[in-house]
C-alpha cells in the first residue's frame, strides 16, 4: 500500500511518468498474479501428481504383490500339472504298451484260432474221406464238407477264400455221384432178419387133420310080426337081406378110415434136400440162426460196400431159404423177393478222395 501512495504522488507531480509507471507496475501485478495462479496451480498440480503417483505406486506395489502371488500361484499350479503331465504321459505310455502287447496277443490268439480250426477241419476231411472210401458213406463227406464250409464263412476272412474254393468244388463232385439208397437197403436186411424166426422149415410141416366121415347108420330090422306061421318065409328073407347091408355098411366104413389114415401116413413134396424133412428141433435152431449170420455179413459187406462178400452172403442166405425153408409159403416168399431186391443194387461205384479240400487246407497251414 505504502508503495501505491508514492506512486500515486509521483503521478500527480508527472502524469507522464505516472502513466507509465501504472502501466508498468499493472504488468507487473498482473505477471505476479499470473506467476501466483500458475506456481499456485502447478502446486495444486504437482502435489496432486505426487498423489497420483503414490497411489499409483501403492496401486503398484499391492497389484505387484498380487501378481507375484498369483504368478506363485501359477507356477506351483503349472508345477502341479506338469506333475500330472509326467503321470498322464507315464500312463499313456503305458496304456500304449499295454495296447500294442494286446494287439499282439490278439493276432496271436487270432492266428492260433484259425490254426486250430484249420487243423480240426483237417481232421474232419481226412476221417471224411477214409470213411468215403471205406464204407462208401457219402452223405456223412457231405455233412462234413458242408459245416467245414458253414464254419469257414463265419469268420469272414478273405484268405479263406481258396479253401472255401476248393470244399465247393467236392461238394459238387459228391453231389454229382450215383445215389445209393444204403439206409434203405440195410432197413430191408434188417427186416428179413427179423422175419427169420417166422419162416417156416420144410421139418415143422404137419399133417393135415382129415376129418373123419360120419359112419352110415346101421340098417334096423324089421319087425317079426306075431303070425308066425302066415309069414315065415318073409321074415327070413328081410333077415337075409338086412345082414348083407349091415355088412356092406361096415365094409364100406372100414374101407374109409383105413384110406384116411394111409392118405396121413403116406405124402409126397418136391424137396430140393431130404435132409431138411429130418431136421431135429436143435438143428433147426441153428439153420435159422445160420441164415441169420448170412444175412448179417451180407449187412456189413453191405455197408463197407465189398460187393463181392455182399454178393457170396447174399447167394448163400438164399440158398439156406431155398433148401430148409418151405418156400411155398407167403414169408418165405416174401422174403426171397427181398433178398433179390436188394442184391440187384450196383454196389461197385468208384469213391473219390476230398483230395482238393484236404491240399488246400494243408498249403494255408503251411503259408507263414
Amino acid at each position: 500500500m505504502g508503495s501505491s501512495g508514492a506512486s500515486v504522488g509521483a503521478a500527480v507531480l508527472s502524469p507522464p511518468m505516472i502513466s507509465n509507471l501504472n502501466g508498468g507496475y499493472i504488468l507487473s501485478g498482473v505477471l505476479a498474479v499470473l506467476l501466483a495462479v500458475h506456481w499456485y496451480t502447478s502446486q495444486n498440480q504437482i502435489v496432486s501428481l505426487r498423489e497420483e503417483v503414490a497411489r499409483r505406486l501403492q496401486t503398484a506395489d499391492i497389484n505387484n504383490s498380487e501378481i507375484k502371488g498369483i504368478a506363485k500361484n501359477v507356477q506351483e499350479a503349472s508345477k502341479e500339472i506338469q506333475a500330472k503331465v509326467s503321470v498322464l504321459e507315464a500312463k499313456q505310455t503305458e496304456a500304449q504298451g499295454q495296447q500294442i502287447a494286446l494287439e499282439q496277443l490278439y493276432q496271436d490268439l487270432s492266428k492260433s484260432r484259425d490254426e486250430w480250426a484249420l487243423a480240426e477241419i483237417e481232421q474232419v476231411l481226412a476221417t471224411a474221406s477214409q470213411q468215403m472210401q471205406l464204407a462208401g458213406n457219402v452223405q456223412g463227406a457231405l455233412i462234413a464238407l458242408q459245416n467245414s464250409d458253414a464254419r469257414l464263412a463265419k469268420s469272414e476272412k478273405a484268405q479263406f477264400i481258396a479253401v472255401r474254393r476248393a470244399i465247393a468244388k467236392d461238394v459238387e463232385m459228391l453231389k454229382a455221384l450215383p445215389q445209393l439208397d444204403m439206409t434203405g437197403l440195410v432197413l430191408r436186411l434188417d427186416s428179413v432178419i427179423a422175419q427169420v424166426d417166422n419162416i417156416p422149415l420144410w421139418s415143422d410141416e404137419k399133417p393135415p387133420v382129415v376129418a373123419t366121415p360120419p359112419k352110415a347108420p346101421l340098417r334096423v330090422l324089421p319087425r317079426v310080426t306075431k303070425d308066425k306061421n302066415a309069414k315065415s318065409e318073409v321074415a327070413a328073407d328081410g333077415r337075409e337081406n338086412t345082414f348083407a347091408a349091415q355088412l356092406q355098411d361096415r365094409w364100406q366104413s372100414f374101407s374109409t378110415e383105413m384110406w384116411g389114415e394111409l392118405k396121413q401116413l403116406v405124402r409126397i413134396r418136391n424137396v430140393e434136400s431130404p435132409d431138411a424133412l429130418l431136421l431135429s428141433p436143435t438143428q433147426a435152431y441153428f439153420a435159422k440162426e445160420n441164415l441169420k449170420l448170412r444175412l448179417l455179413n451180407a449187412r456189413l459187406a453191405l455197408l463197407s460196400r465189398n460187393e463181392g462178400a455182399f454178393r457170396s452172403d447174399m447167394i448163400a442166405a438164399q440158398d439156406l431159404i431155398s433148401k430148409y425153408f418151405d418156400v411155398r409159403t407167403k414169408q418165405a416168399q416174401t422174403a426171397q423177393a427181398l433178398l433179390k431186391q436188394i442184391q440187384s443194387n450196383n454196389l461197385s461205384i468208384e469213391m473219390p478222395a476230398l483230395t482238393e479240400s484236404l491240399n488246400s487246407v494243408r498249403n494255408f497251414k503251411v503259408k507263414p
